[in-house]
């Protein structure tokens, strides 16, 4: 087989064609360019759904976890109303209202005279794991015990 050109060929050929046999650099040039967008593209699409959360968690929100879920269930599922929910549940910020719902109780127990006394005793669940009795006190219960 022959190796020169065809006579009716153009004798200055572009640098993108590759005579036969060796590697067509373009080609893999190109494939390394497509994948690295790709990677790039999936990064920064899974760091712009992360955005809700971190804003949360930066400011140290009440609703951290809901917006947490929220950001998952929209990467999940490509439900891009849970991602705005999400988005402006990190930006708002709930007032607190169990402090001063708990001062005017307190406040108004010191009116009323009826400030909370710390108990001596320890509190004692209702539904504990059973008390471990050794055998020696078990069978010294059983001794004087009648049986009817």
């Amino acid at each position: 087989m022959s190796t020169t050109a065809n006579p009716i060929a153009t004798h200055h050929l572009p640098f993108f064609i590759t005579p036969p046999g060796q590697t067509d650099v373009l080609y893999n040039i190109t494939m390394i360019f497509v994948i690295a967008m790709i990677v790039l593209t999936g990064v920064i699409f899974l760091t712009i759904h992360s955005l809700p959360e971190r804003m949360a968690h930066k400011t140290k929100k009440i609703q951290l976890d809901i917006v947490a879920v929220l950001g998952l269930l929209a990467l999940l599922t490509n439900e891009h109303i849970l991602w705005l929910a999400a988005l402006l549940l990190a930006y708002i910020d709930f007032p607190d209202f169990i402090t001063p719902i708990t001062r005017i109780a307190k406040a108004t127990e010191a009116i009323a005279g009826q400030e909370e006394t710390p108990s001596t005793e320890p509190e004692t669940p209702e539904h504990g794991p059973p008390k471990i009795v050794p055998a020696e006190q078990l069978a010294k219960d059983k001794k004087g015990a009648v049986h009817a």
